[in-house]
């Protein structure tokens, strides 16, 4: 869910992949929303049939799967734009380019939800049967809230979040260090291939904890691993059009298997043996294949989606707050169940307008302020610096 930056000059933005992220966040953020109402029985879900609110309402863990698929993309893109090969990544230029990015927005969040917690803000206090505040940060700071969560029980909303920057940092912490230390492809592609074959088994044979299934590092990084290969393959193959549409058309058809057409899956035995997810992200990495090769610019249809792409982090990290209280409005009100839809739209729309200010006026300054003056170098002794906020990592 961070952003890509080019070698020398920032390279312009992946139209259809921020498409896709936005699809990816407003499903997150109306899966949070239904959730939240749900629990005050007040959801707008039982009003419409079962298989429009399945769609609508309970994709938000589909959504971080393509999340999953298109970060291990642009890191890779990334990295090879920057360093022009994987085994000349400079580790410490990698880690600070992270840092840069993620870090600000991540710290000034556990700032604000530690003051909450404190002042015993309705919807934001730990359970200190679960976890105290210090262990919640300290899980939060070393990337492991997935695993507290699996071993002590889900964390408030806005905490809980934070499971999934758990397992996408988790690998990338160790990612750079497999390119640099390997320093082959022959042998860095069979061990990404490896993350993608233990993914089902993960999912499905070596836990018998169900939260673990879907939050444990390995059942996840299948999905950061099928992204990685995809710019590895991008990088080296430029098929035809018709491939290029037949890769969109196969893509696509995957992913509403597992998004729309749940019963075909189930039949299928997708869910059952832990393919669902590999599929998913197989079928969105088929996308990704040809949006970046055809890197077409997006048209005015698509620019709410892409809008919301283009946030996706902050919007992804900030959303639990508008969810939260948007929420204990509703029913403090007492407001009628017949406005759900237009709710769950302002909810939808207020969460893009938070996170795409907080982009704006907090973490794209700090990003842009940490990253001036860096110079990231090749093992070849080539230099590069930026202080632009690049366009998708």
């Amino acid at each position: 869910m961070a952003e890509l930056a080019a070698a020398q000059t920032v390279r312009k933005r992946f139209s259809g992949i921020d498409v896709l992220r936005g699809l990816s966040i407003v499903a997150v953020v109306l899966h949070h929303e239904n959730l939240r109402m749900m629990f005050s029985d007040l959801s707008f879900e039982s009003w419409l049939p079962r298989p429009l609110g399945k769609i609508l309402f309970w994709n938000g863990a589909n959504g971080v799967t393509v999340f999953f698929a298109i970060s291990g993309f642009l890191i890779t893109t990334t990295a090879l734009s920057r360093w022009n090969s994987l085994a000349n990544i400079s580790l410490p230029g990698f880690y600070r380019l992270r840092f840069a990015r993620i870090a600000p927005l991540l710290l000034a969040l556990l700032g604000v939800l530690s003051l909450l917690h404190l002042a015993h803000v309705k919807g934001f206090v730990i359970d200190t049967e679960k976890a105290s505040l210090g262990r919640a940060v300290l899980a939060a700071l070393t990337f492991h809230v997935n695993w507290l969560e699996s071993a002590r029980g889900y964390l408030p909303g806005s905490w809980d979040v934070l499971w999934s920057l758990s397992v996408e940092e988790m690998f990338y912490l160790f990612f750079p260090l497999l390119c640099v230390f390997t320093r082959r492809l022959a042998v860095l592609i069979p061990i990404l291939c490896a993350f993608v074959l233990a993914g089902p088994f993960a999912r499905t044979i070596l836990t018998r904890n169900e939260l673990w299934k879907d939050y444990g590092y390995l059942s996840c990084m299948d999905c950061i691993a099928l992204g990685c290969l995809t710019a590895l393959l991008v990088r080296h193959w430029r098929p035809s059009r018709a491939t290029q549409r037949a890769l969109q058309i196969a893509g696509a058809a995957l992913m509403l298997l597992v998004t729309a057409a749940r019963p075909l899956a189930y039949w299928m035995k997708l869910y059952e043996f832990g393919l669902d997810v590999t599929a998913l992200a197989l079928g969105a990495c088929l996308v990704i294949t040809a949006i970046a090769i055809q890197d077409k610019p997006g048209g005015s249809f698509t620019a709410p989606l892409r809008w919301f792409g283009r946030n996706s982090y902050e919007v992804y990290l900030t959303h639990m707050f508008i969810v939260m209280w948007a929420t204990q409005i509703f029913a403090a009100l007492a407001l009628p169940i017949g406005i759900g839809p237009l709710w769950y739209l302002m909810v939808l729309m207020l969460s893009g307008f938070l996170g795409a200010a907080v982009a704006r006026w907090y973490s794209e300054p700090m990003n842009r302020r940490l990253r001036r003056g860096m110079r990231f170098g090749d093992r070849a002794g080539t230099k590069f610096s930026t202080v632009e906020r690049p366009s998708g990592e």
